[in-house]
């Protein structure tokens, strides 16, 4: 056991985090709440997330362990994306490129676990669009199947 801590004197240092004394550990370290409610919102994409992780939960600490509640509101949507240090549990595996979009009435929810602590998360349209160096306009409409002017009111968006 290696529960995380933010004390820079202690002794073990573990995938990216500094543990304590396991003498030290208390069942607080082994709790979060906040999965019963919907999290902080990105009202841009209509979605809400609330993770629980190694840095809200130091007792996940080198179990490889991440928790995440999404809640979509209709019509809204979780962008294409990655996860480059993890898969996922939600129908993917490997971190593929995926998005989920709720086409219903109703808010979605849903939760995704993550075979690592500290999953990442790359959000592909920014990262293609906006990328430095650019990605050639030309190469962009062709893989999109854009034209250039497209391509142009996209990076305006995205840059």
């Amino acid at each position: 056991m290696c529960v995380a801590v933010d004390d820079f004197k202690a002794s073990v240092f573990v995938n990216g985090k500094i543990g304590k004394d396991p003498k030290l550990a208390t069942a607080d370290d082994f709790f979060a709440s906040g999965l019963n409610v919907s999290g902080n919102a990105v009202p841009v994409f209509g979605i809400a997330a609330t993770i629980v992780d190694v840095n809200n939960m130091p007792g996940l600490n080198t179990l490889g362990i991440t928790v995440a509640r999404f809640d979509l509101e209709p019509q809204g949507l979780v962008p294409f994306h990655i996860h480059p240090l993890a898969s996922a549990l939600v129908t993917l595996l490997e971190g593929l490129i995926h998005f989920l979009y709720n086409l219903g009435n109703n808010k979605a929810t849903f939760l995704a676990t993550f075979n690592s602590q500290n999953p990442g998360h790359i959000r592909i349209p920014s990262s293609i669009i906006a990328s430095e160096p650019p990605i050639m306009d030309e190469v962009l409409a062709k893989g999109f199947q854009l034209n250039n002017k497209e391509i142009a009111e996209l990076r305006k968006k995205f840059s």
